[in-house]
C-alpha cells in the first residue's frame, strides 16, 4: 500500500459487532495510534449520538473521543440547517437523535400538519406500514426526500438485519422521487472526513465491511479502499460489486501491518 497518512474507520462489523469488540481490534487501534495516525470514524450508525457511540466503543476496549466520530445524522443535520432552514422535517428513525440534531423542527407523532422534508433514518421496528406510508404521503405531497444513508443490511449479534436502504429504495420506486443521501456512500461524507484529518484523499484510507458504500464508494473519492472480512462481509457481495477494493484483509486487526507493509 501506497503511503497513508490517515484512516477513515467504519465501526459496526469493523471495529465492534453489538458493542462487543470484534477480536483483535482494541489492540490494533491502539497500535494506529502510537504509529500516529490520525484515525476518524465514519458510520451510518443513526439509532445513537456520536457522545454514545463514543462511550460504547470506550467502554469495548477502545477510547474514542466524540469529536473523532463522524456520523450521518451530524451530515443531515447540517445539510438541513443549509438547504431546508427552519423545515417542518417528518423523521423516520429508530431511536434518539435529539441531540445531535438540534435547531432541526422535527414533527411530532399525531402532527397531522404540513411536512417539508421527510428524513429516513435507521431502520428498525418503528418501520411500520403505517409510519412507512405518512412518509410517502408527504413525499407525494411535495416534501423533499432525504435519507441519512441507504445500507441494505447490517450484522448484529443475531445475524444479518434489514436496514434503511431496503425502505429508501421502496420510497424511492413508489414516490419516483430520488433521496438526497447524506452518509456513506455520498461523496461530501467521505470529502468531510478528509478535511477533518487534514489530508489529501490520496493519502487516506477508508476500511469497511461493506464493499460498495464504505470501499469502493470511498475509491471514487480517491480513498484506498480496505474491505475487512468481517462484520456484514460476504463473498457474493464482492462479485457483484462495481469495483474491486484496494486491499482484503481479514479483520481490522491487519491493518497495523498493511499501514506498515
Amino acid at each position: 500500500m501506497g503511503r497513508i497518512d490517515g484512516l477513515l474507520v467504519d465501526i459496526d462489523g469493523v471495529l465492534s459487532v453489538s458493542w462487543v469488540a470484534i477480536d483483535g481490534a482494541p489492540d490494533a487501534l491502539a497500535r494506529v495510534r502510537d504509529l500516529g495516525i490520525p484515525v476518524r470514524f465514519a458510520t451510518n450508525t443513526t439509532t445513537r449520538s456520536r457522545a454514545e457511540v463514543a462511550g460504547l466503543l470506550t467502554s469495548a476496549g477502545m477510547a474514542v473521543d466524540p469529536d473523532e466520530i463522524l456520523t450521518a445524522p451530524v451530515a443531515t443535520a447540517a445539510h438541513l440547517r443549509r438547504h431546508h432552514p427552519g423545515a417542518r422535517c417528518f423523521l423516520l428513525n429508530s431511536g434518539d437523535l435529539s441531540a445531535d440534531m438540534v435547531g432541526i423542527d422535527v414533527v411530532a407523532d399525531g402532527d397531522d400538519g404540513p411536512v417539508d422534508v421527510v428524513v429516513v433514518g435507521g431502520a428498525g421496528l418503528n418501520f411500520t406500514h403505517r409510519q412507512l406510508n405518512r412518509a410517502f404521503g408527504h413525499l407525494l405531497d411535495g416534501a423533499a426526500f432525504v435519507a441519512m444513508h441507504r445500507n441494505l443490511y447490517w450484522r448484529t449479534a443475531a445475524g444479518m438485519e434489514l436496514d434503511t436502504g431496503a425502505y429508501v429504495a421502496a420510497l424511492e420506486e413508489s414516490s419516483g422521487l430520488a433521496p438526497v443521501v447524506l452518509g456513506k456512500p455520498s461523496p461530501d461524507f467521505f470529502a468531510t472526513g478528509v478535511a477533518e484529518l487534514g489530508l489529501t484523499p490520496d493519502r487516506v484510507a477508508m476500511v469497511g465491511d461493506d464493499v460498495e458504500n464504505d470501499v469502493v464508494a470511498a475509491q471514487r473519492c480517491g480513498l484506498t479502499g480496505v474491505l475487512v472480512r468481517t462484520g456484514k462481509y460476504r463473498p457474493e457481495a464482492v462479485d457483484r460489486a462495481s469495483g474491486t477494493p484496494d486491499h482484503v484483509i481479514d479483520s481490522f486487526a491487519d491493518v497495523p501491518a498493511l499501514l506498515a507493509g
